[in-house]
């Protein structure tokens, strides 16, 4: 159990990391020419000190404490799917965010997991400065190290704000990573299946 004086301590570490983050946001809003005083900016540095560890906060997750012991022996070999995982990262180069819909799909080898704790996956590995190609890995080889399935594979598409807002701008452009291992990688009828699956949409 966390002594008392070790709390405190840590809350104050806690206080002066935020304290940090905002003071640095003050400056960055003066060196665009604003005034971080006036009235629509004064609580700016404390709001995106909040959001922006919200956002990062996967960095401080635990894999096998979010999973919480949720995998479970079934005699089920067949593919199982979450597809359509809504995520909201954050681009490492700019600091812009990338968004979109995450499948993962994996082929049980006695054992599987929560559904929902697929997308808490999902947004674990969202949840911090990241590319999608390293994403898309991470929740593969996530979810094999896990449950040592026969197989996963992760269809990642995504709309990025780095591309959209600045650089080419092109609004309409959207970006397809995809991470394919065991069955997934070797075995071309059990690839063309999930990617036939993904693209199903409802009428």
């Amino acid at each position: 159990m966390t002594k008392p004086t070790e709390e405190i301590l840590l809350n104050e570490t806690k206080e002066l990391d935020a304290r940090k983050i905002s003071c640095h946001v003050r400056e960055i809003i003066k060196l665009v020419g604003e005034d971080p005083n006036r009235e629509g900016l004064r609580k700016t540095p404390e709001r995106f000190e909040k959001a922006f560890k919200f956002l990062t906060s996967g960095y401080h997750q635990n894999i096998d404490v979010l999973l919480n012991g949720a995998t479970f022996s079934v005699a089920y070999d067949e593919m199982v799917i979450v597809k359509d995982i809504e995520f909201f990262s954050l681009c490492e180069h700019h600091l812009l965010p990338f968004f979109g819909k995450a499948h993962v799909a994996y082929l049980p080898n006695k054992r599987v997991l929560g559904l929902s704790k697929i997308a808490r996956l999902v947004n674990m590995f969202a949840r911090r400065l990241q590319i999608q190609e390293r994403m898309t890995s991470q929740i593969a080889a996530a979810v094999m190290e896990k449950i040592s399935p026969e197989g996963v594979g992760v269809v990642i598409e995504a709309r990025h704000l780095c591309m959209q807002m600045r650089g080419v701008e092109k609004q309409h452009g959207q970006a397809v990573t995809s991470a394919m291992l065991g069955g997934f990688r070797h075995n071309k009828q059990t690839r063309d299946e999930f990617l036939a699956l993904i693209r199903t949409r409802k009428s």
